[in-house]
């Protein structure tokens, strides 16, 4: 078993949170996933929290349409959305954040790349009061599978050169397991339609001097032949998002979270 599941929400280090009461939405992007996005929200589903698991479909044409409708019928997914062409990564987070009533939103990928029983250890530091968003870095130490050498020095090229332009000190900017604070989340001017959203999303949160915290996840990479579909031109695309959410986006007023947090009220 992974290690880092073995985080118990039930433990005494972390019984003082009110973990009932809490709403985690959970956004998956799916496009062109049939092999594994049936076992991904399956597995979302089983995660010992309030999760309201929101799947937008970006224009498969593989028969995911199909599956997923199955799955919402079958009442494993709260929302679901089609865009009918493919628009990108970006557009289709943006569409399940407009759509998602949680208190804290997740992104989870629709393959097996990340383990969603993490997700509880992700959001105790914003439960606990000490953050605004967590990244789950791929670097800190996790267990993860064995892959590509180049892969892993572009995103550290990427996570480096964002870090110049925001003054963070992340180790992984490109990491999937982006939580966020849902109200923070859903003030942010996101534009970006492609992967260029985590970029954009780290430099807002940096300039809304979001409270950031990263932690060691897992990672079971996948290779192309597996299904992995980003590329080099992403990694062009994420350099030049980088530059305009720096350089050109429009500076935001710093964010403080609510004196009462929307799962507190819920404490009888």
């Amino acid at each position: 078993m992974n290690a880092l599941r073995s985080f118990d929400i039930k433990s005494e280090e972390h019984s003082d949170l009110v973990w009932e009461y809490v709403k985690l939405s959970v956004i998956i992007p799916v496009y062109n996933e049939i092999n594994t996005v049936d076992k991904i929200i399956r597995r979302v589903h089983k995660v010992p929290l309030d999760i309201e698991i929101v799947v937008i479909d970006d224009g498969s044409t593989d028969g995911t349409c199909d599956l997923l409708n199955n799955l919402k019928l079958e009442g494993v997914i709260n929302v679901l959305l089609f865009q009918e062409v493919n628009q990108g990564k970006g557009a289709a987070l943006r569409a399940g954040f407009e759509a998602a009533t949680g208190d804290i939103i997740a992104i989870q990928d629709a393959d097996l790349e990340y383990d969603p029983f993490e997700l509880p250890m992700l959001i105790e530091p914003i439960l606990s009061g000490k953050a605004d968003a967590v990244y789950g870095s791929r670097f800190l130490g996790g267990p993860h599978r064995v892959l590509f050498f180049w892969h892993m020095i572009g995103n550290r090229f990427l996570t480096l050169l964002s870090n110049i332009f925001t003054d963070l000190n992340l180790t992984d900017m490109e990491t999937c397991y982006k939580i966020v604070h849902a109200d923070l989340l859903k003030s942010l001017p996101l534009s970006a339609k492609r992967f260029g959203f985590e970029p954009e999303v780290t430099a807002l949160l940096a300039k809304a001097k979001a409270r950031i915290y990263e932690m060691p996840i897992s990672y079971n990479g996948r290779s192309y032949a597996e299904g992995k579909k980003i590329t080099w031109k992403d990694g062009l695309a994420a350099i030049y998002h980088i530059l305009r959410s720096n350089l050109i986006g429009s500076q935001l007023e710093p964010w403080s979270p609510p004196q009462i947090q929307p799962w507190e009220s819920r404490i009888p």
